[in-house]
């Protein structure tokens, strides 16, 4: 069964987003990060605001000229946080209307409005690979489906720092994970990844739509690369440079998924190789975590990994408030590797 939404006027669900966020852009990451790492995010916000206040200063970048400040999606009106290369008739606009579900842009609330009324589109294009209550994930091929991942690469680009993919999709795929109710698939997020990745990242680009942050769905999405890896039986990391808030989602979820594995470790010798095997994350990124929550020693020649009960302890109780209604089921996946790989 879907799970049904209410129908809440526009202007509602932009009080709603507003009373959560506080009318930031930024998002709100205090409590869910260490200190570190919201500096980190905080000081390349201001390098970004730099940079984008200096094409201004040189007339590359107009104010109200070609940088879009709002898109009205779906229910929602949201502040954008990035200059992304949309055609520049519609970026002098500043605000751009989108169909959620195609991802057409367009000029005004007329034109979305006509454009919805003949709209066939109520979810991604290609395969459903992934299913669980209201929650999908398709796999769409940017060859197959250029101009829906090439839209979707302009969209991301509003809220992503580090992202230069615009046009050439056709080497990637696309895992678009939705939220369905009455009136459609509802676009949560993506990430995408090379067809033949010949370092094995397992992800190029990620993002996770504003309206859904801090819900739990940019580790689900992190989560259903890494089962993509298990079952090609190699070991996946996403591809770098990483954007700030990546990299903080990235550093929680390893986090978590070592102190998962630690916590289910009844054997007396742990080793780095089968951490990697069992949960297919790359072994630098199990090193570079373990050095961070301090649990990774040199002693007599060797390195060894502490088991640290307070770090397990509190990541039992945050899990058991937490629930699992955010995780993704490995018996939902219905997906093979293609042929020839």
């Amino acid at each position: 069964m879907r799970r049904k939404r209410n129908s809440v006027p526009l202007k509602d669900q932009k009080d709603k987003y507003l009373q959560m966020h506080g009318g930031s852009r930024e998002p709100l990451l205090e409590n869910i990060t260490s200190d570190y790492d919201l500096e980190l995010f905080r000081k390349a916000q201001a390098r970004s605001s730099d940079d984008l206040e200096k094409l201004r200063l040189q007339g590359q970048v107009t104010e109200g000229g070609n940088m879009i400040k709002t898109i009205v999606f779906g229910c929602y009106e949201l502040d954008t946080w990035y200059h992304s290369p949309y055609p520049e008739e519609y970026a002098r606009l500043g605000r751009l209307y989108m169909c959620e579900f195609c991802l057409k842009y367009m000029k005004s609330q007329t034109i979305l409005r006509r454009h919805m009324a003949k709209c066939v589109w109520k979810h991604p294009p290609g395969d459903e690979i992934y299913r669980k209550g209201a929650i999908s994930v398709f796999e769409v091929d940017g060859k197959k489906n250029k101009i829906y991942c090439q839209n979707l690469c302009l969209l991301a680009k509003l809220f992503l720092d580090h992202k230069t993919l615009y046009y050439d999709v056709e080497p990637f795929l696309f895992y678009v994970m939705t939220d369905a109710d009455n009136t459609g698939c509802h676009l949560v997020g993506y990430f995408s990844k090379e067809k033949n990745s010949f370092l094995n990242y397992n992800v190029s680009c990620i993002l996770t739509m504003p309206q859904y942050m801090r819900q739990g769905y940019g580790k689900m999405l992190i989560d259903f690369s890494y089962l993509l890896s298990k079952v090609e039986e190699k070991v996946g990391s996403p591809e770098r440079p990483l954007s700030d808030l990546g990299l903080i989602s990235y550093r929680s979820y390893w986090k978590e998924v070592l102190l998962r594995y630690l916590h289910n470790f009844q054997g007396k010798e742990i080793s780095i190789k089968e951490i990697s095997q069992e949960t297919a994350v790359n072994p630098v990124d199990i090193v570079s975590t373990l050095q961070s929550l301090q649990m990774l020693k040199y002693w007599k020649g060797k390195h060894l990994i502490l088991k640290r009960q307070d770090l397990i302890d509190d990541w039992k109780t945050k899990e058991a408030k937490r629930g699992s209604n955010k995780t993704i089921d490995p018996a939902a996946l219905k997906w093979s590797l293609p042929k020839g790989t």
